[in-house]
């Protein structure tokens, strides 16, 4: 797998990233969010595919992203194919972190230390790279406004995205509720996305004991109850309330 192409985690960690603050958005659900993408990008990558609501190793071969193939171990170590909600609300201790060093490492963004309250250390980071993140930003934003369906890796990141409950920081206000719909609706245009992102919504929800019926072609998860979109459409995210938002910020050590 060549690093020529930035991958579905690296880009919905710099759609999260305030470029005024050095913060995350949503970082709670981005943690959920980041486990996520990685199934996605090993899906579109040929490693793994979907099995109902579970997750099924089909190739096992490393794809030479270190962290991707981290992720790929450990699912290949199962042995038989696990369910995406049990994997997405496994411990991911250091993930944020990992890509945030990564991105920096790749020059991409900059650390900058401070201090909580004056006491604690702190780290935020600022987007070096201003030209990838619009680019990554005009892809989603063409996907919302001129109806045309996207690719499959544009159409996994707007599931994700608004999965994590980023459409309110992407999209504010009253003037952007239209793009915060259509930005939920692009979830059906990728199979996986759909799973991936209905998934970590449901973890959030706290709904992980059932399996999913799945519905739709290929099995991929069909329409959410009349309440979560109720309270998607309230909060941005499923069960979310509006305090996880723009104000906490990555921190070195952080999940």
């Amino acid at each position: 797998m060549g690093r020529s192409r930035r991958t579905i985690p690296e880009e919905l960690l710099l759609l999260a990233l305030d470029p005024a603050t050095g913060t995350t958005a949503q970082p709670q659900s981005l943690d959920l969010g980041l486990a996520g993408a990685q199934l996605v990008e090993l899906a579109l990558a040929g490693r793994i595919a979907p099995d109902g609501d579970r997750i099924a190793v089909v190739m096992s071969r490393p794809t030479g992203d270190p962290t991707l193939d981290s992720a790929l171990e450990l699912l290949r170590r199962r042995g038989s194919p696990v369910r995406a909600v049990h994997w997405i609300g496994g411990p991911r201790l250091g993930l944020r972190q990992t890509y945030l060093t990564h991105l920096e490492r790749c020059g991409m963004v900059h650390a900058v230390a401070g201090q909580m309250c004056g006491v604690l250390p702190t780290t935020r980071y600022q987007a070096t790279e201003t030209a990838i993140s619009r680019e990554i930003r005009t892809r989603l934003d063409n996907a919302i406004r001129t109806g045309v369906p996207p690719d499959p890796r544009t159409a996994a990141l707007a599931a994700l995205a608004h999965a994590v409950g980023l459409g309110k920081h992407l999209y504010p206000g009253n003037e952007g509720r239209s793009s915060r719909s259509r930005l939920r609706d692009l979830i059906r245009h990728d199979p996986m996305g759909g799973l991936v992102a209905h998934a970590v919504m449901d973890v959030q929800n706290g709904v992980a004991a059932q399996p999913r019926r799945p519905s739709g072609p290929g099995g991929s998860p069909g329409a959410r109850t009349a309440t979560a979109r109720t309270t998607a459409d309230a909060t941005g995210v499923p069960g979310q309330s509006r305090r996880h938002g723009h104000g906490s910020m990555a921190r070195v050590g952080a999940r």
